[in-house]
C-alpha cells in the first residue's frame, strides 16, 4: 500500500523560497502521476500542480512561474520549489499519486509572514 513521507517545510517570510521533498513507497512510481496539494486555513485542499512519469506537468494558475515541481524516478521521490513565497501560500502542503483518493499523508505545514 502506498505510504508518503512529506519534508521541508517551515517559516520564510514573503519572497523567500522553500523546497519540498516527498518520498514514496508502496507503488510502482514511475507509471503514477504524483499531485502536491496545499489546504489553507479554512479553505478546501486544491491541487497545485502535478508531474506524469514522463514529466509533463501542470500548475494552478496561482502557482505558475513561481513554484517548479520535479521528480527522480530512480529514488522514488517528487519535489516542490517554491519561490517568491507570498502569505496566501500558507497552507499544509501534501504529495501523493493523484490516482489515489483515499490516502492522504500527514503534511507539512509552510507558512509565509507578511
Amino acid at each position: 500500500q502506498v505510504h508518503v513521507v512529506e519534508s521541508g517545510g517551515g517559516l520564510v517570510q514573503a519572497g523567500g523560497s522553500l523546497r519540498l521533498s516527498c518520498e514514496v513507497s508502496g507503488i510502482i512510481f514511475p507509471i503514477n502521476v504524483m499531485g502536491w496539494y496545499r489546504q489553507a486555513p479554512g479553505k478546501q485542499r486544491e491541487l497545485v500542480a502535478d508531474i506524469t512519469g514522463r514529466g509533463k506537468i501542470n500548475y494552478v494558475d496561482s502557482v505558475r512561474g513561481r513554484f517548479t515541481i520535479s521528480r527522480d524516478n530512480t529514488k522514488n521521490m517528487a519535489y516542490l520549489q517554491m519561490n517568491n513565497l507570498k502569505p496566501d501560500d500558507t497552507g499544509v502542503y501534501y504529495c501523493k499519486p493523484t490516482g489515489i483518493v483515499n490516502y492522504w499523508g500527514q503534511g507539512t505545514q509552510v507558512t509565509v509572514s507578511s
